[in-house]
């Protein structure tokens, strides 16, 4: 996003729309690690990958106008990249160690139906592999279009729709008992 003018005006107006950010940046890490805590580091993590490399970032020239259209993309890839690279460590860690798989943590109990219904979502959603919590992700929580998704994953749209496709209707089945 050069375009001639002070680059740090133009530095503290693009930290600035990665400020607002966050709170997208926040729901699609907390889509991805089931947990507010492993969430909150993930963003960290990306936020500051954000900033290093926002000296060297530059907007796709069709969204050169909208730095917020422009960053949106690139953050939830980063994130997306992010939130990949600890699975695998996780998961090299896990294979290392021949560990058990981590427990569920413990959710408080609710009186509330509401409150069982999203436990049940979450415990659903976390259950799906990496590549379908993804799509479900980018495409129903974040409203992004498959094409964009697709994207940002660096697969095909049709790879997009599939994986998304699939990820519905695991979560639909794995809820039927539940709802009945």
């Amino acid at each position: 996003m050069q375009c001639g003018v002070d680059e740090q005006e133009n530095s503290g107006a693009l930290r600035a729309v990665i400020a607002q950010l966050l709170p997208e940046l926040r729901a699609a890490a907390r889509m991805l690690t089931r947990s507010r805590a492993e969430a909150d580091d993930l963003v960290q993590e990306t936020v500051l990958r954000m900033l290093r490399g926002l000296s060297s970032f530059v907007a796709p020239p069709e969204l050169a106008h909208d730095p917020r259209a422009a960053l949106r993309p690139w953050g939830l890839t980063v994130l997306r990249n992010t939130f990949r690279e600890g699975w695998r460590r996780a998961r090299r860690e896990r294979d290392h160690a021949e560990a058990n798989p981590p427990e569920e943590t413990a959710t408080r109990q609710s009186d509330q139906e509401s409150a069982h219904e999203v436990r049940d979502l979450s415990r659903a959603i976390a259950q799906l592999p990496p590549a379908m919590r993804e799509a479900l992700m980018l495409v129903a929580a974040q409203g992004l279009t498959m094409e964009a998704a697709a994207e940002i994953c660096r697969v095909p749209v049709g790879t997009m729709k599939a994986r998304l496709s699939r990820a519905r209707a695991t979560l639909s089945r794995a809820l039927a008992p539940v709802n009945g």
